[in-house]
């Protein structure tokens, strides 16, 4: 089994395992491959926790699932030094928390304080963790993938930009269809007295080869321009249209722009293309995107979304000439 075939395995088992949401499956997969953290936000009951599980389960890794609370530590997550006796001396040890895992299921991440989501920042952008200064690296294979509930906003501490910024992508997840929901039904009916049958996992050594793999993708000069000008429309919106000047109060960030490139490169690749498109770029943008916008009194006022800025950021950034679509 190659590379291009695990991950085609990978997206097969996912979609068995949770049906009717091939996009959320596509954009976990992505981020995966592109080494991103993934921010999945949903309605109760829409299958965001399944869904990283379900990776889990087919990937050779450690899978750790933290459970945001209020009351919820920063040595829980990260670790802490303790003091322990041997031959009659006192000496510190450290124990690692939940984050020294491969994928982290950070679950309502936005029901744990500021001093929590702080203490991960470090863990999501540099892949290391600093315990009484001590610096400890996390696996090379190291996923955050985060989930948040839109509408209970009670006892709820809202991410930083900064904290939003670390992630890849922020992924909506939605209801399914009639004829889903009713495939979802008759495969619970299934599952309900069957045992669960082991199966091979992918190893990690063939996710590291994808990554190559996607990284080689071509993007040419021309749609590496063409995304440096959507990133700038979102900073400098007045020089594109006054609509998006009055909606936009701060733009996207640098990592924004590595995002938006490298995601398009990895879309290709699970497209089986050698060659990032147009498509591929407007397939991914809302995602990279989407929690990096700060919209303006006015535009909350009037109940813009920030995927209404990005379509309109679309409209308004020309294609290049002579590139592919």
């Amino acid at each position: 089994m190659n590379a291009r075939e695990s991950i085609e395995l990978l997206q097969r088992r996912m979609n068995e395992a949770i049906i009717g949401q091939e996009h959320v499956v596509d954009r976990l997969i992505l981020g995966l491959l592109a080494d991103g953290n993934i921010l999945v936000e949903g309605l109760p009951g829409l299958a965001k926790t399944q869904s990283i599980k379900a990776m889990a389960r087919s990937v050779e890794s450690k899978f750790s699932r933290i459970q945001f609370t209020p009351d919820l530590m920063p040595s829980e997550v990260m670790g802490s030094e303790r003091i322990y006796e041997e031959d009659g001396k006192r000496s510190y040890r450290f124990y690692q928390g939940a984050i020294f895992g491969n994928i982290i299921l950070a679950d309502e991440v936005n029901r744990a304080p500021a001093r929590v989501q702080s203490a991960m920042l470090e863990a999501m952008e540099e892949r290391q963790v600093t315990v009484s200064g001590k610096t400890y690296k996390l696996p090379e294979l190291f996923i955050v993938m985060a989930t948040q509930n839109p509408i209970e906003q009670d006892g709820t501490f809202p991410l930083s930009d900064a904290q939003k910024d670390r992630f890849l992508m922020h992924v909506q997840i939605d209801y399914v269809d009639m004829e889903s929901e009713f495939k979802m039904m008759k495969r619970a009916e299934e599952q309900r007295y069957k045992k669960e049958e082991k199966q091979t996992k992918i190893p990690q050594e063939l996710i590291f080869e994808a990554r190559k793999e996607a990284s080689k993708v071509v993007l040419s000069d021309a749609l590496g321009h063409y995304i440096v000008e959507l990133v700038y429309a979102t900073r400098y919106p007045l020089r594109y249209s006054h609509q998006l000047e009055v909606m936009i109060d701060l733009g996207v960030s640098p990592r924004a722009t590595l995002a938006l490139s490298h995601c398009a490169q990895v879309h290709a690749w699970m497209k089986g293309r050698d060659k990032v498109s147009v498509e591929d770029i407007h397939s991914i943008i809302h995602d990279v995107f989407r929690h990096r916008i700060t919209l303006t009194e006015h535009a909350l006022s009037n109940n813009r979304t920030n995927d209404e800025i990005v379509d309109l950021i679309l409209k308004q950034v020309k294609i290049p000439k002579k590139v592919t679509i």
